[in-house]
């Protein structure tokens, strides 16, 4: 299937003849498609970027969320299968977009399609991830820690509407993350694995993070950022440039520097 417009899960910010890399990127907890436009002008020449848009949110509002990751990972890794032209993989996942991101990975490599790298960020490891009772708070709760989470401009925070719209995607959305259970004995990967984490982050414990390396067979790497939870939104380019630094694709030429 080739990528002639919106449908399903995937949004294109850009759509290239014959792309030499597709970067497919999962948004956080109550993130939309829109969360990665800043992604597209930092990317390398011939480098295409997908955006999993998740039901409930942007132009997929009308339909219900879906709150188990892995049923949202295997409608994702449906659909990548089915684009043409093929090109290798890139997944990048934030917060809970990382759960997905690990699970489609999952489900993408039992289907004989192996992502050239997974990336990471602001998330514990599979094993470790789940749990909590977050989504069971009260409305004025609930708002008030994610506000605290640094991922809600103020303006939108004191907007009682765009409250009123958040709030139960975020809820579904860490519904998801809480009630996730990982599978017992999983395949390991064998792509090269990094994971980012943002100094500061209060959600993930640093000390954590190297048993992402356990997933995978392949490389790993931990690196740090600053900008706390949400640093993959600041110095977008510097973080692209370091994402694709391993990357050897033929016809990937990397981004000017103006």
């Amino acid at each position: 299937m080739t990528p002639t417009g919106d449908r399903g899960w995937l949004r294109w910010s850009n759509v290239i003849p014959r792309p030499a890399i597709r970067l497919v990127c999962f948004p956080h907890a109550g993130g939309a498609a829109a969360s990665y436009a800043g992604f597209a002008n930092e990317l390398p020449a011939q480098a295409e970027l997908v955006v999993v848009q998740y039901p409930g949110r942007g132009d997929r509002f009308a339909e219900s969320a879906v709150e188990d990751v892995r049923r949202m990972a295997s409608s994702v890794s449906a659909e990548l299968l089915t684009l043409e032209p093929h090109a290798p993989l890139l997944l990048f996942g934030h917060s809970f977009g990382a759960l997905v991101t690990y699970e489609t990975a999952l489900a993408l490599q039992r289907s004989g399609v192996r992502p050239v790298q997974l990336v990471i960020s602001a998330s514990p490891p599979p094993r470790l991830a789940g749990g909590g009772e977050t989504h069971l708070h009260d409305d004025d709760e609930l708002w008030s820690i994610v506000c605290g989470y640094g991922g809600v401009e103020p303006e939108i925070a004191a907007d009682a509407d765009l409250r009123g719209v958040l709030l139960p995607i975020l809820r579904s959305d860490i519904r998801a993350n809480e009630l996730y259970e990982p599978q017992v004995n999983p395949p390991s990967l064998d792509c090269p694995v990094i994971c980012y984490h943002g100094i500061g982050d209060p959600l993930v414990n640093e000390s954590e993070l190297v048993e992402w390396g356990e997933v995978t067979t392949g490389s790993f790497s931990v690196r740090r950022r600053s900008g706390g939870h949400f640093h993959v939104f600041s110095a977008v380019g510097d973080l692209l440039e370091d994402v694709f630094a391993d990357v050897a694709i033929d016809g990937l030429r990397r981004r000017a520097v103006s």
